[in-house]
Protein backbone atom coordinates (compact mmCIF):
# COMPACT_ATOMS: atom_id res chain seq x y z
CA UNK A 1 0.00 0.00 0.00
CA UNK A 2 1.60 3.74 -0.66
CA UNK A 3 2.75 5.48 1.76
CA UNK A 4 0.79 9.21 2.49
CA UNK A 5 4.32 11.03 1.04
CA UNK A 6 3.99 8.45 -2.10
CA UNK A 7 -0.22 9.73 -2.27
CA UNK A 8 0.15 13.29 -1.79
CA UNK A 9 3.34 13.39 -4.87
CA UNK A 10 0.79 11.06 -7.07
CA UNK A 11 -2.04 13.55 -6.43
CA UNK A 12 0.28 16.38 -7.57
CA UNK A 13 1.42 14.87 -10.36
CA UNK A 14 -2.02 14.07 -11.50
CA UNK A 15 -3.10 17.87 -10.46
CA UNK A 16 0.20 19.43 -13.04
CA UNK A 17 -1.33 16.75 -15.70
CA UNK A 18 -4.95 18.33 -15.57
CA UNK A 19 -3.84 21.52 -15.85
CA UNK A 20 -1.76 20.42 -19.29
CA UNK A 21 -4.70 19.02 -20.53
CA UNK A 22 -6.93 21.29 -20.18
CA UNK A 23 -4.73 24.02 -21.19
CA UNK A 24 -4.23 21.64 -24.83
CA UNK A 25 -7.94 21.44 -24.85
CA UNK A 26 -8.79 25.37 -24.72
CA UNK A 27 -5.98 25.71 -27.35
CA UNK A 28 -7.43 22.93 -29.54
CA UNK A 29 -11.02 24.91 -29.28
CA UNK A 30 -9.57 27.81 -30.24
CA UNK A 31 -7.93 26.88 -33.29
CA UNK A 32 -10.49 24.43 -34.48
CA UNK A 33 -13.03 27.33 -34.99
CA UNK A 34 -10.31 28.96 -37.83
CA UNK A 35 -9.41 25.54 -39.14
CA UNK A 36 -13.45 24.76 -39.54
CA UNK A 37 -14.17 27.39 -41.47
CA UNK A 38 -11.01 27.25 -43.67
CA UNK A 39 -12.03 23.91 -44.62
CA UNK A 40 -15.85 24.84 -44.82
CA UNK A 41 -14.95 27.69 -46.98
CA UNK A 42 -12.54 25.35 -49.24
CA UNK A 43 -15.48 22.55 -49.91
CA UNK A 44 -17.58 24.45 -52.22
CA UNK A 45 -14.54 25.65 -54.51
CA UNK A 46 -13.52 21.85 -54.32
CA UNK A 47 -16.71 20.43 -55.30
CA UNK A 48 -17.32 22.42 -58.19
CA UNK A 49 -14.21 22.20 -59.80
CA UNK A 50 -14.30 18.39 -59.29
CA UNK A 51 -18.08 18.51 -61.30
CA UNK A 52 -16.38 20.96 -63.64
CA UNK A 53 -13.56 18.95 -64.76
CA UNK A 54 -15.95 15.57 -64.34
CA UNK A 55 -18.67 17.29 -66.82
CA UNK A 56 -15.51 18.47 -69.62
CA UNK A 57 -13.79 14.41 -69.17
CA UNK A 58 -17.28 12.59 -69.69
CA UNK A 59 -17.23 14.77 -73.58
CA UNK A 60 -14.09 13.70 -73.86
CA UNK A 61 -13.35 10.12 -75.74
CA UNK A 62 -10.44 9.28 -74.07
CA UNK A 63 -6.93 8.34 -76.48
CA UNK A 64 -3.91 8.22 -77.08
CA UNK A 65 -3.85 12.19 -77.69
CA UNK A 66 -6.04 12.58 -73.99
CA UNK A 67 -4.39 13.84 -71.31
CA UNK A 68 -2.44 10.99 -69.27
CA UNK A 69 -3.91 12.25 -66.41
CA UNK A 70 -7.56 11.70 -67.30
CA UNK A 71 -6.56 8.66 -69.61
CA UNK A 72 -4.46 6.85 -67.07
CA UNK A 73 -1.38 4.72 -68.14
CA UNK A 74 -3.88 1.90 -69.17
CA UNK A 75 -3.27 -0.39 -66.17
CA UNK A 76 -3.96 -1.05 -62.78
CA UNK A 77 -1.07 -2.56 -61.46
CA UNK A 78 0.88 -0.88 -59.21
CA UNK A 79 -0.76 1.66 -56.69
CA UNK A 80 0.23 4.75 -55.04
CA UNK A 81 -1.30 5.00 -51.29
CA UNK A 82 -1.17 8.87 -50.61
CA UNK A 83 -1.95 8.91 -46.84
CA UNK A 84 -2.02 12.68 -45.27
CA UNK A 85 -2.00 12.59 -41.64
CA UNK A 86 -0.89 15.12 -38.73
CA UNK A 87 2.35 15.73 -37.60
CA UNK A 88 1.24 16.20 -33.50
CA UNK A 89 -0.07 13.80 -31.00
CA UNK A 90 -2.36 13.53 -28.34
CA UNK A 91 -5.76 13.67 -31.12
CA UNK A 92 -7.19 10.69 -29.78
CA UNK A 93 -7.60 8.20 -32.82
CA UNK A 94 -7.46 10.76 -35.86
CA UNK A 95 -4.10 9.53 -36.94
CA UNK A 96 -4.79 5.89 -36.86
CA UNK A 97 -7.88 6.05 -38.34
CA UNK A 98 -6.66 7.51 -41.48
CA UNK A 99 -3.48 4.96 -40.98
CA UNK A 100 -6.14 1.94 -40.87
CA UNK A 101 -8.40 2.48 -43.86
CA UNK A 102 -4.91 2.87 -46.27
CA UNK A 103 -3.41 -0.56 -44.56
CA UNK A 104 -6.59 -1.99 -45.04
CA UNK A 105 -6.56 -0.69 -48.59
CA UNK A 106 -3.38 -1.63 -49.03
CA UNK A 107 -3.96 -5.33 -48.21
CA UNK A 108 -6.62 -5.41 -50.34
CA UNK A 109 -5.00 -4.88 -53.39
CA UNK A 110 -1.77 -6.81 -52.04
CA UNK A 111 -4.47 -10.00 -51.63
CA UNK A 112 -5.71 -8.83 -55.60
CA UNK A 113 -2.03 -9.61 -56.66
CA UNK A 114 -1.10 -5.48 -56.98
CA UNK A 115 2.01 -3.97 -56.09
CA UNK A 116 1.79 -1.15 -53.72
CA UNK A 117 3.71 1.76 -53.15
CA UNK A 118 3.32 4.51 -50.34
CA UNK A 119 3.71 8.44 -50.12
CA UNK A 120 3.33 9.70 -46.87
CA UNK A 121 2.47 13.20 -45.97
CA UNK A 122 2.38 13.98 -42.39
CA UNK A 123 4.69 11.90 -39.74
CA UNK A 124 2.31 10.32 -37.41
CA UNK A 125 1.84 7.60 -39.86
CA UNK A 126 5.22 6.57 -40.97
CA UNK A 127 6.25 3.94 -38.24
CA UNK A 128 3.36 1.80 -38.87
CA UNK A 129 3.86 1.88 -42.37
CA UNK A 130 7.07 1.32 -42.02
CA UNK A 131 6.62 -1.03 -40.32
CA UNK A 132 4.11 -2.91 -41.94
CA UNK A 133 5.16 -2.57 -45.03
CA UNK A 134 8.92 -2.46 -45.14
CA UNK A 135 10.43 -1.02 -48.25
CA UNK A 136 7.17 0.30 -49.49
CA UNK A 137 7.43 4.02 -48.83
CA UNK A 138 8.26 5.52 -52.06
CA UNK A 139 7.60 9.22 -51.33
CA UNK A 140 7.23 11.67 -48.08
CA UNK A 141 6.16 15.55 -47.82
CA UNK A 142 7.23 16.76 -44.05
CA UNK A 143 4.78 19.57 -42.94
CA UNK A 144 5.69 19.78 -39.51
CA UNK A 145 8.43 22.70 -40.18
CA UNK A 146 5.28 24.63 -41.92
CA UNK A 147 2.83 26.01 -39.11
CA UNK A 148 -0.47 25.91 -40.91
CA UNK A 149 -0.02 23.51 -44.79
CA UNK A 150 -1.65 26.18 -47.40
CA UNK A 151 -2.14 26.01 -51.08
CA UNK A 152 1.90 25.83 -51.73
CA UNK A 153 2.37 22.76 -50.00
CA UNK A 154 -0.43 20.97 -51.60
CA UNK A 155 0.96 22.31 -55.54
CA UNK A 156 4.16 20.74 -53.98
CA UNK A 157 2.83 17.44 -53.33
CA UNK A 158 0.42 17.77 -56.61
CA UNK A 159 3.63 18.15 -58.79
CA UNK A 160 5.72 15.15 -57.01
CA UNK A 161 3.19 12.76 -57.32
CA UNK A 162 2.11 14.04 -60.93
CA UNK A 163 6.22 14.30 -61.48
CA UNK A 164 6.18 10.23 -60.34
CA UNK A 165 3.17 9.50 -62.51
CA UNK A 166 4.61 10.67 -65.75
CA UNK A 167 8.11 8.78 -64.65
CA UNK A 168 5.99 5.52 -64.86
CA UNK A 169 6.54 4.68 -61.42
CA UNK A 170 2.69 4.02 -60.67
CA UNK A 171 -0.33 3.56 -62.44
CA UNK A 172 -3.21 4.88 -59.87
CA UNK A 173 -2.96 6.81 -56.96
CA UNK A 174 -5.58 6.81 -54.18
CA UNK A 175 -5.68 9.74 -51.38
CA UNK A 176 -6.57 9.22 -47.96
CA UNK A 177 -7.86 11.40 -45.53
CA UNK A 178 -9.77 12.53 -42.69
CA UNK A 179 -13.24 14.88 -43.60
CA UNK A 180 -14.16 17.24 -40.30
CA UNK A 181 -17.73 16.58 -39.18
CA UNK A 182 -17.27 17.95 -35.97
CA UNK A 183 -15.44 17.96 -32.99
CA UNK A 184 -17.01 14.45 -32.35
CA UNK A 185 -16.48 12.98 -35.54
CA UNK A 186 -14.09 12.77 -38.30
CA UNK A 187 -14.42 10.16 -41.11
CA UNK A 188 -11.32 8.66 -42.62
CA UNK A 189 -11.95 9.44 -46.61
CA UNK A 190 -10.98 7.53 -49.80
CA UNK A 191 -10.42 9.65 -53.04
CA UNK A 192 -8.92 9.06 -56.65
CA UNK A 193 -6.34 11.30 -57.50
CA UNK A 194 -4.66 9.67 -60.78
CA UNK A 195 -6.27 8.48 -63.16
CA UNK A 196 -9.30 11.06 -62.61
CA UNK A 197 -12.48 8.97 -61.99
CA UNK A 198 -15.49 10.34 -63.61
CA UNK A 199 -18.54 9.91 -60.83
CA UNK A 200 -21.47 8.07 -62.34
CA UNK A 201 -23.78 10.82 -61.45
CA UNK A 202 -21.76 13.38 -63.65
CA UNK A 203 -23.83 15.41 -65.68
CA UNK A 204 -24.36 13.88 -69.24
CA UNK A 205 -23.88 15.45 -72.24
CA UNK A 206 -26.36 17.50 -74.20
CA UNK A 207 -27.79 17.75 -77.24
CA UNK A 208 -27.37 21.53 -76.79
CA UNK A 209 -24.57 23.00 -79.47
CA UNK A 210 -21.93 23.73 -76.66
CA UNK A 211 -18.03 24.84 -78.36
CA UNK A 212 -15.43 25.29 -76.32
CA UNK A 213 -12.27 27.14 -77.22
CA UNK A 214 -10.02 25.41 -77.12
CA UNK A 215 -11.13 22.14 -77.22
CA UNK A 216 -11.93 19.91 -74.09
CA UNK A 217 -8.76 18.11 -73.94
CA UNK A 218 -6.54 21.35 -74.03
CA UNK A 219 -8.98 22.80 -70.76
CA UNK A 220 -8.32 19.64 -69.36
CA UNK A 221 -4.66 19.49 -69.74
CA UNK A 222 -4.55 22.88 -67.71
CA UNK A 223 -7.38 21.81 -65.32
CA UNK A 224 -6.42 18.62 -64.31
CA UNK A 225 -3.37 19.75 -62.62
CA UNK A 226 -5.23 22.59 -61.32
CA UNK A 227 -7.67 20.23 -59.92
CA UNK A 228 -5.64 17.89 -58.05
CA UNK A 229 -3.70 20.56 -56.18
CA UNK A 230 -7.42 21.97 -55.10
CA UNK A 231 -8.29 18.05 -54.19
CA UNK A 232 -5.10 17.99 -51.78
CA UNK A 233 -5.52 21.43 -50.49
CA UNK A 234 -8.80 20.66 -49.08
CA UNK A 235 -7.56 16.99 -47.71
CA UNK A 236 -5.11 19.59 -45.49
CA UNK A 237 -7.88 21.99 -44.70
CA UNK A 238 -10.29 19.11 -43.58
CA UNK A 239 -7.34 17.28 -41.90
CA UNK A 240 -6.44 20.54 -39.89
CA UNK A 241 -9.98 20.78 -38.50
CA UNK A 242 -10.13 17.38 -37.72
CA UNK A 243 -7.42 17.07 -36.06
CA UNK A 244 -8.16 19.73 -33.76
CA UNK A 245 -11.70 18.42 -33.42
CA UNK A 246 -10.27 14.97 -32.19
CA UNK A 247 -7.30 16.56 -29.91
CA UNK A 248 -10.07 18.68 -28.13
CA UNK A 249 -12.12 15.77 -27.90
CA UNK A 250 -9.48 13.68 -26.61
CA UNK A 251 -8.40 15.96 -24.07
CA UNK A 252 -11.62 17.17 -22.29
CA UNK A 253 -11.36 13.32 -21.73
CA UNK A 254 -8.10 13.29 -20.38
CA UNK A 255 -9.40 15.96 -18.22
CA UNK A 256 -12.64 14.15 -17.51
CA UNK A 257 -10.04 11.26 -16.18
CA UNK A 258 -7.51 12.96 -14.41
CA UNK A 259 -10.22 14.79 -12.46
CA UNK A 260 -12.01 11.27 -11.01
CA UNK A 261 -8.38 9.91 -10.44
CA UNK A 262 -7.86 13.45 -8.56
CA UNK A 263 -10.92 12.49 -6.69
CA UNK A 264 -10.53 8.62 -6.27
CA UNK A 265 -6.34 9.08 -4.76
CA UNK A 266 -7.85 11.90 -2.63
CA UNK A 267 -10.54 9.71 -0.53
CA UNK A 268 -7.26 7.46 -0.68
CA UNK A 269 -4.95 9.21 0.77
CA UNK A 270 -7.75 10.34 3.60
CA UNK A 271 -8.41 7.23 4.47
CA UNK A 272 -5.02 5.99 4.55
CA UNK A 273 -4.13 9.39 6.72
CA UNK A 274 -7.09 8.58 9.04
CA UNK A 275 -5.93 4.93 9.40
CA UNK A 276 -2.45 6.41 10.32
CA UNK A 277 -3.88 8.71 12.90
CA UNK A 278 -6.22 6.19 14.73
CA UNK A 279 -3.25 3.66 14.91
CA UNK A 280 -0.97 6.69 16.46
CA UNK A 281 -4.43 6.89 18.90
CA UNK A 282 -4.24 3.04 19.36
CA UNK A 283 -0.63 3.32 20.39
CA UNK A 284 -0.83 6.19 22.93
CA UNK A 285 -3.38 5.02 24.42
CA UNK A 286 -2.15 1.69 25.19
CA UNK A 287 0.95 3.32 26.19
CA UNK A 288 -0.56 5.13 28.69
CA UNK A 289 -2.52 1.91 30.17
CA UNK A 290 0.63 0.09 30.12
CA UNK A 291 1.88 3.03 32.65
Amino acid sequence: MPSLKELKLRIGSVKSTQKITKAKQMVAAAKLRKAQAAAESARPYAVRLERVVATLASKVTVSESSPKILAGTGSDQTHLIVVATGDKGLAGAFNANIVKAAVLKARFLIAEGKTVKFYLVGRKGRAVIARTFPGQIVGQYDTSEVRTPGFTEAQAIAKDISERFFAGEFDIATLFFSTFKSALAQNPTEQQLIPVAVPADAPAASNAAVEYEPDEASILEDLLPRNMSIQLFKALLENMASEQGASMTAMDNATRNAGDLINKLTIQYNRSRQAAITTELVEIISGAEAL
